[in-house]
């Protein structure tokens, strides 16, 4: 789901959606691309997400902002005319003018030399269906979107918040499990070695 994010030069055979020698775009989601939330560091089970290609009907896409990592600057934005932020047939595509300030053209120095090469979305899900045979869950409806963000390491691949509020209740009882666990081993070492001395 997290995919490359990338500088158009001037003279690109892609059609640049905004003109500006600080242009970037990229994909901040793909459809139908499972990615790895969270492992359990007991088992090993993975818990996935994907995304369906229409959990952006009736999405809330209001004044969506550009930054880095999700906080700080804001690089761009929908109301100025420096992002647009729409889906396509392949995910949630982006494309940006980081022209408008000295931290967005900064930004666009670490992007056009790859420095920065990929991206991350913050939203809260409207609604999603959850498989306990694959441990995926579908993300079927986005509820709203707030920033796509240029992330210099993306949280496998960039979903945080969705494993947050997703998957919530999920990976609280199996580390539940692991800390139970984890403690009943420490105990009976602890019994073991009063019992050897």
């Amino acid at each position: 789901m997290s995919m490359v994010l990338r500088s158009l030069p001037a003279g690109g055979k892609r059609e640049k959606r905004i003109e500006s020698d600080y242009y970037v775009e990229g994909y901040a989601s793909t459809f139908n691309d499972p990615y790895v939330l969270w492992q359990d560091p007991w088992d090993g089970t993975e818990y996935r997400e994907v995304i369906s290609p229409d959990a952006f009907v009736d999405t809330d896409m209001s004044d969506i902002i550009m930054q880095f990592d999700h906080v700080g600057d804001v690089l761009a934005r929908q109301s100025n005319g420096t992002l647009i932020v729409e889906p396509d047939e392949h995910g949630l595509f982006m494309a940006a003018d980081l022209s408008k300030s000295e931290a967005a053209r900064n930004r666009f120095e670490e992007i056009d030399n790859g420095l920065v090469t990929r991206m991350s979305w913050a939203f809260t899900i409207g609604a999603s269906e959850y498989d306990r045979d694959t441990h995926t869950t579908t993300i079927t409806r986005v509820k709203k979107i707030y920033d796509v963000s240029a992330v210099s390491l993306p949280a496998d691949p960039n979903t945080e918040i969705s494993a947050r509020n997703l998957l919530n209740g999920v990976i609280e009882e199996s580390h539940g499990e692991h800390v139970r666990r984890k403690n009943a081993l420490v105990k009976a070492r602890a019994v073991m070695a009063i019992a050897t001395n």
